[in-house]
This record gives C-alpha cells, structure tokens and sequence, in this order.
C-alpha cells in the first residue's frame, strides 16, 4: 500500500489551514502523556494546527510537556479536576474552528468524564475519532452513535471492544481472525461508523461492508501509548481531506510501518511510544520515494 499523493505532495503556495486543525480532548490527572502523544503524532503526520482541550487546572502542567507547536483549550472543570457540561457547551461553541477531534486518550473513568464525553459525541457536528476513555463511556450508550449524524472512527483493542457489543469474547477477539472482521463489520454497520478493531492484523471496518487487513507492524508495538499515536495520525489523515474509511486505514498502515521501522532501531523489546512518532517522517519520506524506510 502507499498513501495518496493527497496527503504527500503539497502545493507551493500551501498554508496551514489548508492542512486541517485538530482537536485532541485527551489527558487526565496521571495520564497527560497520552495528551501529548497523539499531539505529536497528529502533527508528525501532517496536520496544519493542533490543539489539546484539558481540564484548566491541568493546563499549566500540560504545557510543559507538548511540542512548542502545539495550542491548548483550557476547559471548565469540577472539583475533582475533570472537565463538566460546562467544557462540552465551550467547546460546541468553538467547532467551526476545527476540522477533526479526536476524543478519548488519557481519559478518565469518573460518571463526570462520561457526561462530558457523551455531551460530546452527541452534540459534535462534525468528525470524530473516538479511542480509549471515549469508548468506555460509549459502553454505557452505545444510542449515542445512532443518534449522530456525522461519521465517527471508533477505535478499540480487543477489551474495549468486548465492552462495546457487552459479550465477554476477549479471547476471540484477540486471536480469531474471521471472528474479528464479522464483529467489526457487524458492528460498522448497526452503528455507521467506521471500526477499527486494533491487533494482530488489525481490522478496520465500515458501514458499507469493506474490510481493510493491515500487514504492518509488530509485537513490539504492544506498549503504553501507542494507540494514543495511532489516534493521533488517524485524526491528522482524516483532517487533511481523506475520507473516514481512507484515514483509518492508511492511518493504520502508517502506524504499524513506523513502528516496524523503530523496532529495526530499538528492537522489540525496548520500543517505546514515542519511538513510533519519531519514525514517522522517515515512512512518510519513504512513502514519496526520497527514503528506503526499511
């Protein structure tokens, strides 16, 4: 596979805005890095503007630790420091600005930070890329996606999966390959989302029945963070004119090349999140053919 000459090849007189702008509402108290992750990755990936929406008392501290590139979103907060309804009706308010969110990472499991995420998936007229902390609370109303009108990207390991269809299947999901592309068209199909059923051989799925099997990618890769850099590029891909289909799969190819091409560097057994980052503009050359990425 190689990626659409839409994504590599710019015009000369491009500006940043013609890239796209994402918005990560991602992080919690102990889980900023997962904040900073898909930041990263969505930047490293192409994206013109990135911005992180984080509860106002975590801002500060989140700063410090994004790229210089990166903008945040203070947003209203409860007492224990999650953002509330008042976070979700700001940041309805502010959608025009952004192309693309990406909703998830980093979150965490309180009732408040469900009622945010939710107030979030149903309000947003618009794309979203839903991972990690989102998908637990769609767990709890999955109607939400019904109730949508716009095209979300949904993008569970095999646990979170078993949660969203509420079958205790960890072991199918994790390990039968014909059982993971049934349930992840089945389920693009009743929710009209696009899946991506992360793994071995991850699945990406959508509501019209096709099915992408990805190649890339290695063991290595099964390391805290990496999905949050797989949210990252996905956002960053859709934001820059693919369509949910196509950002979710050349999104997934991506990934799993840069992480293959740090593994080469690193090894297996000591790759690392930010190593997939890193690795991504040598796959992107390669991609245009100024780089062997191998």
């Amino acid at each position: 596979m190689r990626l659409p000459a839409r994504l590599l090849q710019r015009d000369k007189r491009a500006h940043k805005k013609m890239f796209g702008h994402a918005l990560i509402l991602a992080g919690s108290q102990g889980m900023l890095g997962a904040a900073v992750l898909s930041a990263g990755a969505a930047l490293r990936s192409g994206c013109g503007l990135v911005t992180v929406g984080i509860a106002q008392g975590l801002n500060d501290t989140l700063q410090t630790k994004l790229p210089p590139e990166v903008m945040t979103c203070p947003l209203p907060e409860t007492e224990a420091g999650e953002p509330d309804a008042r976070a979700v009706d700001l940041l309805l308010r502010q959608q025009d600005r952004y192309t693309v969110a990406a909703v998830g990472p980093g979150l965490s499991s309180s009732e408040a930070t469900r009622q945010y995420v939710l107030g979030m998936v149903e309000g947003w007229r618009g794309r979203l890329v839903l991972d990690a902390g989102a998908l637990n609370a769609l767990a709890h109303d999955r109607g939400v996606l019904k109730r949508r009108r716009f095209f979300s990207v949904l993008t569970p390991h095999p646990g979170e999966m078993r949660r969203l269809i509420k079958e205790d299947l960890d072991a199918r999901l994790a390990k039968d390959d014909a059982f993971r592309q049934t349930v992840a068209k089945d389920f693009a199909r009743a929710f009209q989302c696009v899946l991506v059923l992360k793994g071995h051989k991850t699945v990406v799925a959508s509501p019209e029945g096709e099915i992408f099997i990805n190649d890339t990618g290695n063991p290595g890769m099964a390391t805290a963070g990496s999905g949050d850099v797989l949210t990252g590029i996905i956002a960053a891909f859709w934001a820059q004119g693919c369509s949910a289909f196509e950002a979710a799969r050349y999104g997934v190819f991506a990934h799993g090349l840069a992480g293959d091409l740090a593994a080469g560097k690193q090894g297996e057994l000591s790759l690392i999140a930010s190593d997939i980052i890193a690795a991504l503009p040598s796959v992107l050359r390669c991609q245009t053919g100024d780089e062997d990425a191998s």
